[in-house]
Parts: structure tokens; sequence; C-alpha cells
């Protein structure tokens, strides 16, 4: 049956990203991440306290490891050593650590959403979709949450139901351009690029786009064939050694989905408008960069 975004809340859970669209998607950016929490943005807590703790977690970790095991149930002292256990690559644990935090404070929605990004930060989407509706609720809905269930939704190849959440969210946030570079990213798994690129474009126009949201449109626009409108569009606003790493990438991702081609489709089938597109897929799920 299929979902829908706000009556199916309280059954679920980033952002990735950070997807990462892992994906998750697609949280692409210059340092070539595909973590799902770069897609979808912070899911809870101080905002500025975990850019903080992420500008250098291992400055940190060792500090936050010890006040975690003095209190484990508190969780503000959780959700910062679980960031920074994701800054420093450090899933699994992650994910221990805030399902620990979580269970001491069931109604903590700030720890649920932390907790739900890790699970899809580690691959497990089911149960991160799972987790992260319970860290909003149909009276009350976050559009940064509505968005990383799409995400994780993408992950699981259910692009259709993907994009009622990104639609969802834009009724709350209208033209945020990480939801519209999300919804883009998700036409893009279904190979429906001009429709991916008609929202990367207007993700990329918004003032607060990232360059990461940039990044993204690149690699739909070299999809397309047209890679030196891809490296104008990478290069744009970006110092000379950052716009070499991001074409760079975009180079790798067009590569990989080559290779993943052939290696799903000896015969070289093109991929059908609308149906999955695994090999892009497989090619924007790897986070070895």
């Amino acid at each position: 049956m299929r979902t829908r975004p706000l009556r199916s809340l309280p059954l679920l859970r980033p952002a990735a990203f950070a997807l990462s669209f892992t994906a998750v998607l697609l949280g692409l950016g210059a340092c070539q991440t595909t973590d799902l929490s770069e897609v979808t943005g912070a899911l809870g807590g101080n905002p500025e306290k975990s850019r903080a703790a992420a500008a250098d977690p291992r400055a940190e970790i060792d500090q936050l490891r010890e006040r975690f095991r003095a209190n484990p149930n508190d969780p503000e002292v959780a959700l910062r050593y679980g960031s920074a256990l994701r800054g420093t690559g450090q899933r699994s644990q992650a994910v221990a650590v805030l399902e620990q935090a979580s269970i001491a404070s069931p109604g903590n929605k700030a720890l649920l959403a932390a907790y739900g990004r890790a699970l899809a930060d580690n691959g497990n989407f089911q149960q991160a979709f799972d987790v992260l509706s319970r860290a909003h609720s149909p009276e009350d809905p976050d559009w940064r949450i509505l968005s990383a269930q799409g995400a994780t939704l993408d992950q699981m190849g259910r692009n259709e139901e993907a994009r009622q959440y990104y639609m969802t969210a834009l009724k709350i946030a209208p033209d945020d351009p990480s939801v519209l570079s999300n919804l883009g990213l998700s036409y893009a798994l279904s190979n429906e690029l001009p429709k991916a690129e008609e929202q990367l474009r207007k993700a990329s126009a918004h003032p607060d786009a990232s360059p990461r949201v940039r990044t993204n449109l690149a690699v739909i626009v070299g999809l397309q064939g047209r890679m030196s409108e891809a490296e104008s569009i990478v290069r744009s606003g970006l110092p000379p050694e950052q716009a070499n790493a991001s074409v760079a990438y975009v180079k790798r991702i067009l590569e990989r989905r080559k290779i993943a081609q052939r290696e799903l489709s000896p015969r070289r089938d093109r991929p059908v408008a609308g149906e999955p597109d695994k090999a892009l897929a497989r090619a924007l799920s790897r986070s070895d960069d």
C-alpha cells in the first residue's frame, strides 16, 4: 500500500546525504561525500552546537566519550557524542549511542531524529524511516524530517512515495534548495533527467543553495552528455582547488555509472525513463572518496 506522508508519520522516522541520499543519497559537495546528513541538514538539536561539534569531531570525541559513559542518559551529551562519532566515520557506534539514549528518553524528538539519521547513514533505511516518523507528528510536522524520510524511501527504490514526502516538505518550506535538490535527485534515480534538471536548477538558483546543490545539478547535466556545461556549473563561485575537486567528483560519478551499467546490463541496454536507474543508484551509493 502506498505511503502517504502525513498520515503515515506516526509509523516512522537523516540526510543525509546525506544523501547519504548515503545517498543517501546525494549529499554531494566539494568534499565528495554521499552522507545522508549532507542532503538533509540537521534534524534535531541545536544547529550551532551541531556545526561546532562537526567542525573538528576528533578534537572532542574523547572528552565526549567520557561524559557519555558518566551519564549515558543525558540527551545533549548523547547528541553531541553521536554527531562526533558520525563525523569520524564511526557510524555503527553512533547508532549504538543514539539508540541507547533514545531508549532512555523515548519522547525526545531531537534524539529520535538524530538516531534515525544515524540509522540511515549506516544503511538501515527501513528502520531509519520507522524511527524518524516518531520524531514529528501530523500535527507538528518538520519539513527537514519529511525530506529525510523521502531520501530513505529513495534509497529503498520507492521513488514515487519519496516524492510525496518532498512535496509535503515544500508546502511547509517553499523552494527550500535542499528539498528541491532531493526531489531532483529522486527523478534522476528513476531516469527522468529533464525533470531532475528542472528541480535542481530551481534549487541552485536559490540564494541559500550550497555548492553541493550545484554539484548535484552538474551530475545531472553531465548524465545528459553536456560535460562542458556541467564543469561550468560546478566551478561557479568556488575557489580553484575546490572547483577542481568537485569537477573530478562529477567525472567519477559519471564513470562509475558507466561501469555499473556494464555490470548490470552486459548488452548495455539504456534505462527507460520512469524506471529505476540502478546504475546511477550504485554509482551514488559509493562513499569511499
